[in-house]
């Protein structure tokens, strides 16, 4: 499956800045239905986060994806991929 990788930074308590991956499949296009999926992965967060807007969410490139990824957008329409401060 293609995926479509979303690269997302977004403000979090401690003066940092998290940022991950959001992918959803190829023929996602919505950027509301996008930045949903990455507000639903914020929601869960044990510390406050700033809220996801579409300018904090950018189309990066597009990529084969691994059946673990592909799974996870199957069941839930989308996968994350942290990158930096998300812990």
């Amino acid at each position: 499956m293609k995926v479509s990788v979303w690269d997302t930074y977004v403000p979090r308590e401690g003066q940092k800045a998290m940022h991950f991956d959001i992918l959803v499949a190829s023929d996602t296009i919505d950027t509301d239905v996008i930045s949903g999926y990455g507000n639903a992965y914020l929601a869960k967060k044990p510390f406050a986060t700033g809220n996801l807007t579409s300018n904090e969410c950018r189309f990066c490139h597009m990529e084969q994806a691994p059946d673990m990824v592909v799974k996870a957008i199957k069941e839930r329409g989308y996968y994350i991929i942290e990158m930096e401060n998300c812990q």
